[in-house]
């Protein structure tokens, strides 16, 4: 399997190299050259197998030869063998037609611990193979920190320096980072939002001198191997609940548009997915972008779902490589207007092409505490605010969508507790494998939203490659 970058100037990679990579040297995104597909029979046989033998036959024809087949199964049975819940990601039914999908049965409570465990499993594996050492490189707005730092603390071969916007995460979100005192760990509190930790990022990825001194790589959705391992769950949950004999639909809370790609992927695999509905809170540029073509930055307003407090959804580039065809060069254009303008428009045939799978709600507070009270209240289930903006986006699009509606759950509700609480009225508790978190020390650093202060403080503390 070969890797193209979406602005078309990179060289092609296999999938070890990618994974190393992150970010493409052009600026662009990585994908494969093509999608592989599944037949149906292929996907009928994914009924009744285990969440590992099911990752091992979803990501085999993404991996290609970088690993065996037993190599992968292997890695992916130490990835899921701490997760709380013998499913990975069970489903829990809500009514007779709406399910939630529960991602968060992983170390930190999140649905990126589904990704990030294999993640730094894959990265210790191939850095092992080259004795190599790798400067991880991130900007978290509240759940990739925490997972990626949970996953690649103490390995050998890497340095983690995780950007996070400083007084916008939660209390949970923030000491599942700051409390992890293994050396290769570094934590900064970047004084902005999370759009200026996320630029400093990029700006560090194109930094030549900079991110070849330090062999820079990446953890978050931008990192394909992350995408890759996200495509798993949807084929997990759509298979039983009747694929490939019945659609699908899927509701996801996003942000940084990286699971809900991963979503797409899964359809373009062969999944027969009815609709995947793009869940936005008032930080609404995916909805305005599928709705009205309007692909446009404005002020990031901070809610009480901050993961979802984005206005540069970094994954929307790799949907419209596909939408301008496949064209590197048109779409390294857009990019490169779109990052000089803040503004970028989506003709008619685009949205209509996108159109045929995704569809868009914007959820703002109220719609968010309303959904969270009905489904405490109605479903006797606790579920945090971004899963309560993708069933409140369910729910107002069930009648323009096909089949059984599963939203993501992509947080456990203790993760925020306050907000819980004030929908609510029920406080939610950490689970044990959370105890003790508020009894640690904490260790950040606080930096100006400034390239140069950024890396100064990393280039004292990286190990150059």
């Amino acid at each position: 399997m070969d890797y193209v970058s979406t602005r078309g100037a990179a060289p092609s990679l296999d999938f070890e190299a990618v994974t190393l990579a992150g970010l493409a040297p052009d600026g662009g995104l990585y994908l494969p050259a093509a999608w592989p597909t599944l037949s149906r029979d292929e996907i009928a046989g994914l009924a009744g197998l285990s969440y590992v033998e099911t990752a091992v036959r979803v990501c085999t024809p993404f991996v290609g030869d970088a690993l065996s087949e037993d190599e992968l199964r292997r890695l992916l049975a130490s990835a899921y063998a701490g997760f709380s819940h013998a499913a990975v990601a069970p489903l829990k039914q809500l009514d007779e037609r709406h399910w939630l999908l529960e991602l968060f049965h992983g170390p930190t409570l999140a649905f990126k611990d589904v990704a990030m465990q294999a993640l730094g499993l894959l990265f210790e594996t191939f850095l092992g193979r080259r004795t190599e050492h790798l400067t991880i490189i991130g900007a978290t707005s509240g759940d990739t920190g925490s997972a990626a730092i949970h996953a690649l603390a103490g390995r050998a071969h890497l340095d983690v320096f995780m950007l996070h916007p400083l007084g916008r995460v939660t209390d949970v979100q923030r000491r599942q980072m700051t409390t992890v005192q293994s050396p290769n760990v570094f934590n900064i509190a970047v004084e902005g939002n999370f759009d200026d930790a996320q630029a400093l990022v990029k700006a560090m990825f194109n930094d030549p001198a900079f991110a070849g001194k330090y062999r820079l790589a990446a953890v978050n959705s931008i990192n394909w191997a992350r995408l890759m391992l996200q495509i798993v769950y949807y084929f997990y949950a759509a298979v039983r609940l009747g694929a490939p004999g019945r659609r699908v639909s899927f509701s996801v809370p996003t942000g940084n548009f990286g699971d809900v790609f991963a979503g797409y992927v899964a359809a373009r695999m062969g999944l027969p997915i009815g609709k995947l509905i793009v869940a936005t809170n008032v930080n609404d540029i995916l909805h305005r972008a599928l709705s009205l073509g309007d692909y446009s930055v404005g002020g990031v307003e901070a809610t009480a779902a901050p993961s979802m407090d984005i206005q540069v959804s970094s994954n929307f580039e790799r949907l419209l490589f596909d939408l301008y065809g496949r064209d590197g060069a048109a779409t390294a254009a857009a990019m490169t207007g779109f990052e000089a303008s803040k503004r970028l428009d989506l003709p008619p045939a685009m949205r209509a092409e996108a159109a045929a799978l995704l569809v868009s709600a914007r959820v703002d507070a109220d719609g968010m505490a309303e959904a969270l009270r009905r489904t405490a209240s109605e479903c006797n289930e606790l579920v945090d605010p971004h899963t309560a903006i993708g069933l409140a986006a369910a729910w107002e699009l069930a009648g323009e969508v096909e089949g059984p509606i599963v939203t993501l759950a992509t947080a456990h509700p203790a993760k925020f507790r306050d907000a819980v609480e004030r929908a609510s009225g029920q406080r939610p508790t950490l689970p044990m494998r959370a105890a003790g978190l508020f009894d640690r020390e904490e260790r950040y650093a606080t930096l100006p939203a400034e390239l140069g202060a950024v890396e100064a403080y990393i280039g004292e503390r990286a190990t150059p490659a």
